[in-house]
């Protein structure tokens, strides 16, 4: 039996599609390297995919390029000089812009030429100036407080741990001195007045070696005796 006549027509399904689509670009490609090696002919085929994907095949000895360009030559025509118009086109606008910002640059800077622009022209340098120095001074500011708030909190927590270290150190020296009392009668006086006293150096008491000043007050303002209130002088 021969085989049934296939109809001409797009294939909905997309990896049946795909499969035949790759099954005859190869088809193509091996009749194309068939006719090079059974005619020498300079051959060039470029395939693009539903998907985008490229595939070519060029025969050997040869390259594209060299095929389109054979292709002008016996045409007689310039596949490429649109494309060129668009890019000399590009080209001189790109060098217009590039002329003005320079100029405006060289204005700002002090050096740019003013004798040919007009007030209007004058007027809007002006306000993009002011407004970009508004800018700068905005983001300094900005920069200025973030600095003092980050020193402000650094103080602040150097000066916490300070007067904790303070506090923990009175603390034991209060229990010191209270240790002091118990173990010689003599300093038991200082309970009886507000007076600034010698700690005799050289003398022992408790946990270290006292030879500080301190101001012991055991009263407070109503007159009943209390807990010692001693601070280091």
């Amino acid at each position: 039996m021969g085989r049934g006549k296939i109809e001409i027509k797009k294939i909905e399904n997309r990896t049946n599609r795909q499969v035949t689509y790759s099954k005859r670009r190869n088809g193509i490609f091996k009749k194309a390297q068939e006719l090079h090696v059974l005619c020498d002919a300079k051959i060039s085929i470029i395939m693009f995919s539903s998907t985008g994907k490229l595939h070519e095949y060029t025969s050997p000895n040869t390259s594209t390029k060299k095929i389109f360009d054979q292709y002008q030559r016996t045409q007689g025509c310039d596949l490429w000089s649109t494309h060129y118009e668009h890019m000399q086109e590009t080209l001189r606008k790109m060098k217009e812009i590039n002329k003005r910002l320079r100029n405006e640059i060289g204005i700002r800077i002090g050096t740019g030429d003013l004798s040919n622009m007009k007030e209007t022209e004058l007027y809007r340098i002006e306000q993009k100036m002011e407004d970009s120095v508004a800018t700068i001074r905005e983001r300094k500011y900005h920069v200025i407080k973030t600095q003092t708030d980050t020193c402000k909190k650094k103080v602040d927590l150097l000066c916490c741990d300070q007067v904790r270290s303070l506090q923990e150190r009175n603390g034991r020296l209060l229990l010191d001195f209270d240790a002091i009392c118990l173990m010689d009668p003599r300093y038991a006086a200082m309970r009886d007045d507000g007076r600034v006293y010698e700690v005799d150096p050289g003398v022992s008491y408790g946990n270290g070696l006292y030879n500080h000043r301190f101001y012991a007050n055991f009263h407070h303002g109503d007159g009943v005796s209390g807990g010692p209130d001693l601070r280091l002088a």
